[in-house]
C-alpha cells in the first residue's frame, strides 16, 4: 500500500513538473493562471487520468500501438494532457498537437526522473 501511494505522488509530482516546463516552452498554446496551484491541481488530475484511463485505452488502442512501432503512445499521452485540459479549466490548451508535445515533455520528465530514483535505489 505505502509503494502503490509512493507512485501515484511520484505520477502526480512528475505530471506537474512535465506541465509546468512544457507551459514555459509553449507559452502562447498552453496558458494557465501562473500559480502554483493550478499546476499542481492539473498535475493531480493528470496522474489521475493516466492511472485509471490511459490503461484502458492502451488495451483499445493496442492493434495501433504495434502497428506504429509503439508510436501512437505519443498521441495517446497527447489525448490524454488534452482531456485533462478540457476537465480542468484553469489550464487550457489551444490545439491538440501542443497536447502531443506536452506529453513528450512529460515523458522525458518522467524518463528522467525514474532514471534518477532508480539509482538512488542502488
Amino acid at each position: 500500500m505505502k509503494n502503490a501511494f509512493f507512485r501515484f505522488i511520484t505520477k502526480w509530482f512528475v505530471s506537474s513538473l512535465g506541465l509546468w516546463i512544457a507551459a514555459g516552452f509553449l507559452t502562447s498554446q498552453i496558458t494557465y493562471s501562473n500559480r502554483l496551484i493550478d499546476t499542481l491541481a492539473a498535475g493531480f488530475i493528470l496522474a489521475i487520468v493516466n492511472t485509471i484511463l490511459k490503461p484502458i485505452l492502451v488495451v483499445l488502442s493496442l492493434p495501433a500501438i504495434i502497428f506504429s512501432l509503439g508510436l501512437f503512445m505519443i498521441i495517446l499521452n497527447g489525448a490524454m494532457v488534452y482531456l485533462v485540459s478540457k476537465l480542468y479549466t484553469p489550464m487550457h490548451i489551444t490545439n491538440f498537437w501542443a497536447a502531443v508535445f506536452a506529453g513528450m515533455v512529460i515523458g522525458l520528465v518522467n524518463f528522467l526522473v525514474s532514471t534518477i530514483i532508480d539509482t538512488t535505489k542502488q
